[in-house]
């Protein structure tokens, strides 16, 4: 049987999707990709003081760490539909290197037009504007690509990175919600970024969507 990730376009054409922007590139995940982000994952992506992420999902022990990075990964792939499904796509560097990952999400979305997306870099590769680059080329997969209406997105109190992104795109305040990522309360505040103010801070190409378009719901 074929590798997943080895599979033929027709079959599986989301591996032949790639966006593009001036320094980065960011396609779906491969399996040669999760191992090098299971390594960058391993060096750190923030202080593990500071509560980011809604579970502290990179700071389980080995081999939990790995498997579970894995499992969630593969698990993606297998439960994908286009009422309900998710991407997370590698950003690569210039030179090809994995350096951190993008997701977008969809649930309904041949009806309600509205992505999700959260993402992570290696920490050596922060502070140096890629966070904005590549959330924007995720926005440009949305509303360019895919004619979403509108995107939203959330950060917890003291995830300033995050905020600054969203802050610099144009998202706008959409409410909050209480979480308890380590077992106390914490506010989360969502914004979302609606359509008509979109405005691309770099030009993004966008490859191969075409022949995957339904899988999004989005044909």
């Amino acid at each position: 049987m074929p590798h997943p990730s080895s599979a033929t376009p027709s079959a599986w054409p989301l591996f032949d999707l790639v966006v593009r922007t001036p320094r980065l590139t960011l396609r779906p995940a491969r399996d040669e990709d999760l191992a090098a982000l299971v390594e960058l994952v391993r060096a750190g992506v923030r202080d593990p003081e500071q509560p980011v992420f809604l579970f502290d999902w990179d700071l389980k022990p080995e081999p939990a760490l790995a498997r579970e990075f894995l499992q969630f990964h593969w698990g993606l792939r297998a439960n994908w539909s286009a009422a309900s499904w998710g991407m997370e796509m590698a950003v690569l560097d210039q030179d090809g290197v994995p350096i951190g990952m993008q997701g977008i999400y969809g649930r309904d979305f041949a009806a309600r037009r509205t992505v999700l997306t959260g993402s992570w870099l290696g920490r050596a590769h922060q502070g140096r504007g890629y966070g904005t680059e590549m959330r924007a080329g995720a926005l440009a997969l949305a509303f360019d690509g895919l004619g979403a209406i509108a995107a939203e997105s959330g950060h917890l109190d003291g995830n300033h990175a995050s905020r600054r992104v969203s802050e610099k795109l144009g998202y706008q305040p959409n409410g909050m919600e209480t979480v308890a990522p380590r077992g106390e309360p914490m506010p989360e505040r969502r914004v979302r970024l609606e359509r008509a103010a979109w405005n691309p801070p770099v030009p993004v190409v966008i490859e191969g969507l075409e022949a995957c378009r339904d899988l999004f719901g989005a044909a």
